[in-house]
């Protein structure tokens, strides 16, 4: 089995940033790939980036966060991070990872295919 654990969201200013964290943990030694998905209110949710746990480390991004958002991975900490730029008022959402165990991210919009979720972090872009 696998837990994931979301942190580092929190109240910003249009134009600020924030990191946001995924650590897993449990028996499952490794997975396929995270993912990072955002819901807002009213919304349904939508993919925001993913990274694959294999050797190529493949990453993608939608097209709302390119060149603003990267993904990155500790596998030594088991935890993969989300360092949001340039943040927007529309990219205020609840933000989930989510480890799918037997698939690569090849493309940040799947949303099928993932095993185990976190519980979700706030990001709040207001000024």
């Amino acid at each position: 089995q696998l837990q994931l654990v979301e942190s580092g969201g929190g109240l910003v200013q249009p134009g600020g940033s924030l990191r946001l964290s995924c650590v897993a943990s449990g028996l499952i030694l490794d997975y396929g790939a995270i993912g990072w998905f955002r819901q807002a209110p009213g919304k349904e949710r939508e993919g925001v980036s993913c990274i694959s746990s294999s050797r190529s480390s493949s990453t993608d991004y939608a097209d709302s966060v390119k060149g603003r958002f990267t993904i990155s991975r500790d596998s030594a900490k088991k935890t993969v991070y989300l360092q949001m730029n340039s943040l927007k008022v529309e990219d205020t959402a609840v933000y989930f990872c989510a480890a799918a165990l037997f698939r690569l991210c090849d493309r940040a919009s799947r949303t099928e295919g993932y095993d185990y979720w976190g519980q979700g972090t706030q990001v709040t872009v207001s000024s």
